[in-house]
């Protein structure tokens, strides 16, 4: 069985946010979809780790940004390459603006919003998938989304070969790297949150 068969399928990607007391956060996803239009409804996956993950499970609020293909490489690295329990996203970012529900809506890189307040949850075990009321939302380009498939294609990177004669593995999502002959099955990036699974090994 290819786990990478997953990448395979076509979805797009999110800067998921939220606020708590007063304080924004944000992440990145890869999971927010319609559900029903009448009434009109989406659903997002995020994992547990996030910490967007539990202010939107306490406020049950946020904001869907919609990343296109003119989205930069910094966009990713701000909201998914750090976390937000112990880093400020917003320091310094000023492409963003408030939201009806009080969340951020991001500005630029994007090509609309969905704002939106949680109707239902339901535990997927590492995830939560949050089913949530539309509240607001608006088209703020006409530009292309940007699919997963493209961020690896355009956006991200290309990675470069190990500088050493060290095994290296390679978060095939993030790009993070970990030193060692063997990778722990139970191994979890510290940056994107996804499993060993997505790691690829490369020889230095």
């Amino acid at each position: 069985m290819d786990p990478k068969t997953m990448f395979k399928l076509s979805y797009g990607l999110f800067v998921l946010s939220a606020n708590e007391d007063g304080k924004d956060n944000a992440c990145i996803i890869n999971t927010a979809i319609q559900v029903t239009s009448e009434p009109n409804r989406i659903s997002i996956a995020v994992n547990k780790q996030n910490h967007t993950h539990d202010m939107i499970a306490k406020t049950g609020k946020f904001t869907v940004s919609i990343l296109s293909e003119q989205a930069p490489f910094a966009l990713f690295q701000r909201f998914g390459f750090q976390s937000g329990r112990d880093t400020d996203k917003f320091a310094g970012f000023t492409d963003w603006k408030r939201g009806y529900n009080g969340t951020a809506i991001i500005t630029a890189g994007t090509n609309g919003f969905i704002s939106a307040w949680v109707q239902e949850t339901v535990d997927l075990g590492t995830h939560t998938l949050f089913i949530a009321a539309v509240t607001d939302m608006e088209v703020l380009s006409d530009a292309p989304s940007a699919t997963y498939a493209y961020y690896h294609s355009n956006i991200k990177p290309k990675p470069e070969a190990p500088k050493t004669n060290k095994t290296v593995w390679r978060c095939t999502v993030c790009g993070y790297e970990y030193e060692g002959e063997e990778l722990p099955a139970d191994f979890v990036c510290p940056l994107c949150k996804h499993p060993a699974s997505d790691f690829e090994k490369i020889e230095g």
